[in-house]
């Protein structure tokens, strides 16, 4: 009875673990730990969660597999992630510097994606279906950075003002590809497909920036003091906007971002609601996801041959010169200082949630290989990486201390604040 009860002890630790129960807690003590242990040599947590999956994975330590529930926690990450970055763009801040915003938003979608679509096709040999949803992904941008600006109280600043709002044009530029590409593997690029996707896109905008909002003013009212309630009314419109989406023929990523667009002003930043979507969403579902992302990573095809390693270097390094030669137009059209170039670098190198989502979707869907999947998580690692380094030493020159750490370390550097 005692090696019985032994034995069936035993199994429950044998790798990969199966059992649901634990998996959870691991997975919790991953969020726990990765950002403490990496908290202290500045390594943003996004890096951390993805290497931590990297570690775990199948490919890795074997200590957990992907199944369903993975999967499904997975997704639902992408989607939070997604609605996340259209419900904290600050509207108000764009609007009033929308010129700007959108020649940087111009600027840093078509620099990347012009100098991406040539070395993708001519120099590592892809298709051009592959080549031309690759070279959008380099257009991309996640705010990895970000935290380091408020640190440093310099958020008020045009550079990071300018570049926080050309996320909005860059971003629903490379999801519309997105759809488009998607759209041709389906049933090809005819006249029936461009009418279908551009009357599902105005039912799908109607539906979404006039019929949602409404709703929504209409049940916070009604339901004034439950706010848990009001938490599962947006959980509810995340998914709702991503399966209309679905139907609209488009990824349900872009239903979630509309979605955060769509209640960007009835969810005001600081609010008792926006604390709580994003304290869930950087607790459980965007940590999970970026696990996730890890454990679909095989290190291995990295030493399969010199035309791995090949991928992932040219993709990091064609990543990187396409956000700053973007940073550098930016600063001489503007007439901005080196640091506020610094900031617009550091925020919009570094790639993670909507890179991730577009090379994720073409890997399913097969347009995507192993080499560039690997290779732009390389991206993903080295990216967000050079990203906190830039905007940590850009805002240490424009404030002249070390984020309230210790005494100012020199003068504050002189500075377009957009006053």
């Amino acid at each position: 009875m005692n090696n019985h009860m032994f034995d069936e002890i035993l199994s429950k630790f044998q790798l990969p673990v199966t059992n649901p129960v634990l998996m959870f807690m691991l997975v919790l003590l991953i969020i726990l730990l990765s950002p403490l242990l990496l908290k202290k040599i500045r390594v943003p947590a996004v890096v951390g969660f993805i290497m931590a999956g990297i570690a775990v994975s199948p490919h890795g330590l074997n200590v957990l597999q992907k199944n369903a529930a993975t999967d499904l926690f997975s997704t639902i990450g992408l989607l939070y992630i997604m609605f996340i970055a259209g419900l904290e763009l600050d509207l108000n801040d764009f609007k009033q510097k929308k010129h700007k915003s959108l020649l940087f938003g111009f600027l840093t979608f078509s620099v990347p994606t012009l100098i991406g679509f040539p070395v993708c096709y001519y120099v590592l040999g892809y298709p051009l279906l592959t080549s031309i949803l690759t070279s959008s992904m380099f257009a991309t941008h996640t705010l990895v950075a970000y935290p380091i600006i408020s640190r440093y109280g310099i958020s008020k600043n045009e550079a990071v003002a300018v570049t926080v709002g050309g996320t909005i044009l860059t971003d629903t530029a490379v999801l519309i590809i997105l759809a488009v590409v998607m759209g041709s593997v389906a049933g090809g690029l005819t006249a029936v497909f461009w009418l279908r996707l551009t009357a599902s896109l105005m039912v799908f905008s109607l539906i979404e920036f006039i019929a949602i909002p409404r709703l929504a003013n209409w049940f916070f009212i009604k339901v004034a003091n439950e706010r848990t309630t009001h938490f599962i009314f947006i959980l509810f419109m995340v998914f709702l906007s991503a399966f209309l989406a679905q139907l609209a023929g488009i990824e349900p990523i872009v239903g979630a971002f509309a979605a955060g667009l769509a209640l960007n002003r009835l969810v005001p930043p600081g609010s008792k609601l926006m604390n709580q979507v994003q304290f869930v969403g950087n607790a459980i579902f965007i940590p999970f996801f970026l696990i996730s992302v890890g454990m679909l990573v095989d290190l291995h095809v990295l030493f399969n041959g010199y035309h791995a390693l090949m991928v992932a270097g040219v993709l990091t390094v064609v990543a990187l010169a396409g956000k700053w030669i973007s940073a550098l137009i930016t600063q001489l059209v503007f007439r901005y200082s080196n640091a506020q170039r610094g900031l617009i670098f550091g925020l919009s190198s570094s790639h993670a949630a909507a890179t991730m989502a577009i090379i994720l979707v073409g890997f399913k869907a097969r347009i995507i290989d192993d080499n560039i999947l690997n290779g732009t998580i390389i991206l993903i690692l080295m990216t967000c990486l050079v990203a906190s380094f830039a905007t940590e030493k850009a805002a240490v020159r424009i404030t002249g201390t070390d984020g309230g750490r210790n005494k100012p370390l020199l003068q504050k550097e002189e500075v377009n604040t957009g006053s």
